[in-house]
């Protein structure tokens, strides 16, 4: 029969309305909606980031140098090109209230240029040339909230920095380029640079960074004007900036958390798979006697095939249409509250990257999961169609629909690898849906077998008889109830083990072994000061210092770095470097040979021996470093072990002493104490040293936890969609085996049974159902917790109990709501009726 006639039967068919349906529909729009409100929410602040590119920059483009000024050449360079230029200085330092309570504070000091765009907004209401401008013969300084609150300030009180007293004059409510500077670990405090010429904050060999934004001619060309830039100074470590890319970590942070939830939206889409594919299974099956019909009166395979292939495309592209309204709509509807959440400004909208991201996506699902029920109901004979459509017949459907079906997984993939830009997250997340549900699967094949093995061993127990009988017997529907929740669950599992033990590596086991506080600015001439007051202090258990200086890696053997190494983190910006006449304590050398304490010849380099693998470096590898301004090529003589994760002293790089020693720097000093002592020690040394600056460990731990906290509830929420749709399934399952059960209650009624057997019944079938989802669920998810903690993650595992105990119970509890949900039908079921409508 011609493509016609398909399609004219399906039209016929699509009259009944969506009966059939509903859950089909409802896993659809769940799943494009989910994935087209994530790409919506982050295609808004990319789009918003690249529009307020310039504000949140704070000019046409910046150049940033580490350690030091710009030299005279540099400046006249920058005042030729631009229209305007900012000076900014960036770095931490110890705010102290007139009480003496101390906190750390990110310190922006500033010309009188700044902002060249937008504005700061101070309460009161204030320009902050005239915030800055202080009274008194005192200069002036705003603060954010977080730290006037901590230090007990108000508007009028006078704090120090360093050794200089200055004078509140407003709190922040907002920088116009706060978002440009990324994770810090203090709130913000804005000063003039000239006013710290008495602070001592600012000598030779501190630690902070300056910024110079400038406000380029109207057209001007940033691709060629940065690269004047790098030609002019090429040896003098700038960083080159420009509008175009704003706020970079910001736009990378959301692009990867994006990807991220994206995936696990498709773990959503997997799961709605399930229940398109046990939707369309339990359709087919009321449709035996019309399927019957039209192959005795000569329609072939193909013209099967067909007319139920339309009708599920135009139910699809229904569901697509829906999803797709919601997924765009209810970000755009809810953007006002939405963008006083964020950070970063948005502009919403209706993108057409996710919506086809989202389409593509939920297309490739729906064939995936309808053409082997399709298939499977085409290849059977009509006389088998007759006594029972999808329970009879082949398995497995025709080789070329396991091909096709083949291709369309390997699309779906490769677009999650293009969509996400993460191969390995992707591949990851494919093998672990792929994974779970061959072992959900397997899970429901062994639970039925079980129950038929436990059913004659129950005795005196009839309730657990039936529901054991119904679980293994023919029709059940243990198979898309322990997938479907099982999956979803899986997730959820898999999220919760992870985030469990991110927060045990971060807030219990680390704190075990990190230091109190780190000290930084400590000038070689104050050491032998600081070290008196903490070498003879019992609380102290142990004091790690050496110099500090910051360079960036610039070359690889005469190549670009990022060339050598990609996207590592150690050629990502600048590093903290030190150097060592003799191998420090704690310190095993992997490979090589170290110095000589009187060593002054060409350069040597100590390299960290798992960056260096990373990044392919071996022993003779010349690198590039470029410290304040000055590049020091050196070659790398040694390799060693650096553990990072205990929050101690650690440097990637150390030189030899000759090669670094002249250049202007400062120490940095970490400190091992009981916590009574922390306070006194905070007090003595800042007293004593007020240029120091103290970073108390715990308090840099808690923020990062805060921000693991907004990763997982993110994720969490992502990983909750996943098992709406899983319930929904469940539903799904649940009302199409509403019939069976209605008759099942029947003959019970018949033969003696109470209503509160029957009732139990039920529940009990929903129960272990739900409950056995948990188990296997928990198992996917605790392994695949395993493997990105110790994978991806690189930290220790342990298995999270409290939430492995929430996931089994939570199976049980969903699975039981929605059988009870459904029991009302088969509890007010009238024998004689039901019997006599099966004749």
């Amino acid at each position: 029969m011609s493509l016609v006639t398909a399609a004219r039967f399906a039209r016929r068919e699509l009259r009944g309305g969506l009966r059939g349906f509903r859950i089909f529909l409802g896993c659809v729009i769940l799943g494009v909606a989910a994935i087209a409100a994530v790409g919506t929410v982050r295609e808004s602040i990319t789009v918003g980031l690249g529009r307020e590119g310039a504000t949140l920059l704070g000019g046409d483009a910046s150049i940033e140098l580490t350690y030091r000024f710009a030299t005279d050449a540099e400046r006249a360079w920058m005042d030729e090109t631009a229209d305007a230029v900012s000076e900014i200085a960036d770095f931490r330092s110890m705010a102290i209230a007139p009480d003496g309570e101390r906190g750390l504070t990110q310190i922006k000091s500033v010309d009188a240029a700044y902002p060249l765009l937008g504005s700061v907004e101070l309460q009161p209401d204030m320009p902050l040339a005239q915030a800055l401008d202080g009274r008194d013969g005192l200069p002036g300084a705003v603060m954010h909230p977080i730290l006037t609150n901590k230090l007990g300030l108000e508007p009028g009180d006078i704090f120090k920095l360093g050794t200089q007293d200055f004078i509140l004059s407003a709190e922040i409510l907002r920088e116009p380029d706060n978002a440009a500077g990324g994770f810090t670990l203090g709130p913000r405090t804005i000063v003039r640079t000239e006013a710290l010429g008495a602070s001592g904050l600012l000598a030779p060999g501190s630690l902070f960074s300056t910024e110079y934004r400038l406000d380029l001619p109207v057209g001007a060309n940033l691709d060629a004007i940065g690269a004047e830039a790098e030609a002019a100074f090429p040896d003098s470590g700038l960083r080159w900036r420009d509008a175009r890319n704003g706020a970079p970590r910001v736009e990378e942070f959301v692009n990867r958390l994006g990807a991220f939830l994206i995936l696990v939206g498709l773990s959503g889409l997997a799961v709605g798979g399930v229940g398109i594919s046990a939707a369309l299974r339990a359709y087919l099956a009321t449709k035996t006697e019309t399927i019957a019909t039209l192959r005795t009166l000569g329609a072939d395979r193909q013209t099967i095939f067909l007319t139920y292939f339309f009708q599920i495309g135009v139910l699809a592209c229904l569901g697509l249409a829906v999803g797709l309204m919601l997924g765009v709509g209810i970000p755009v509807l809810l953007s006002p509250l939405i963008e006083a959440r964020l950070p970063v400004p948005a502009v919403f909208g209706a993108y057409p990257g996710p919506i086809s991201e989202a389409v593509l996506y939920s297309a490739l699902t729906v064939l995936i999961f309808t053409l082997w029920p399709l298939a499977r109901a085409q290849d059977i004979r009509a006389a088998t169609l007759f006594r029972d459509a999808m329970e009879t017949g082949r398995i497995l459907p025709r080789w070329p629909y396991l091909v096709a079906i083949a291709v369309l997984v390997m699309a779906l993939l490769s677009a999650a690898i293009w969509f996400s830009g993460d191969a390995r997250l992707s591949l990851w997340t494919a093998g672990g849906i792929v994974g779970s549900l061959a072992l959900l699967s397997l899970a429901a094949i062994g639970i039925k077998q079980l129950a038929r093995l436990l059913k004659p061993v129950i005795r005196g127990r009839p309730s657990l008889g039936w529901a054991l009988a119904a679980i293994g017997g023919p029709g059940t529907t243990a198979g898309p109830v322990v997938l479907s929740l099982g999956l979803g669950l899986s997730v959820l599992a898999a999220v919760g083990q992870i985030d469990q033990n991110l927060r045990s590596a971060i807030s219990r086991d680390l704190p075990e072994r990190a230091p109190s506080y780190f000290f930084v600015d400590i000038q070689k001439d104050q050491m032998p000061g600081f070290l008196e007051r903490l070498e003879n202090d019992p609380e102290v258990s142990r004091i790690d210092s050496a110099p500090m200086l910051r360079g960036i890696l610039t070359q690889i053997n005469g190549r670009p770095a990022e060339e050598v190494a990609g996207d590592h983190w150690v050629v990502q910006g600048d590093r903290g470097i030190s150097y060592a006449a003799a191998v420090p304590d704690r310190t095993t050398i992997t490979d090589g040979e170290w110095w000589g304490a009187d060593y002054d010849g060409p350069p040597q380099i100590s390299f960290a021996a798992e960056e260096a693998e990373e990044m392919g470096l071996v022993l003779g590898d010349v690198l590039t470093l470029n410290i304040l301004g000055r590049d020091i090529t050196a070659t790398i003589t040694s390799l060693r072990e650096v553990d990072f994760s205990t929050a101690g002293m650690g440097f990637v790089m150390l030189l030899n002493p000759a090669a670094i020693a002249g250049a202007p720097h400062t120490f940095i000093s970490t400190v091992y104490a009981e916590a009574p002592a922390e306070a006194a020690i905070l007090n003595d040394l800042s007293g004593k040293f007020p240029n120091i600056t103290a970073i108390r460990v715990r308090d840099a731990i808690d923020q990062v936890s805060d921000l693991l906290a907004g990763l997982a509830s993110a994720t969490a929420w992502g990983a909750a969609a996943t098992l709406l749709t899983g319930f929904l399934v469940l539903i799904g399952a649940a009302a199409a085996d509403q019939t069976a059960r209605t008759r099942e209650a029947a003959i019970l009624k018949i033969i003696g049974a109470s209503r509160a057997q029957i009732l139990a019944s039920l529940a009990l079938r929903a129960s272990l159902l739900g409950a056995a989802a948990g188990i296997v669920a928990l198992a996917a998810g605790i392994t695949g917790g395993w493997a990105v903690s110790h994978f991806i993650m690189d930290t220790d595992f342990e298995i999270a109990w409290t939430s492995a105990l929430l996931i089994v119970t939570g199976g049980a509890m969903v699975s039981l709501l929605a059988g009870l949900g459904f029991a009302w039908a088969p509890m007010q079921a009238r024998p004689a009726r039901i019997l006599r409508s099966r004749e």
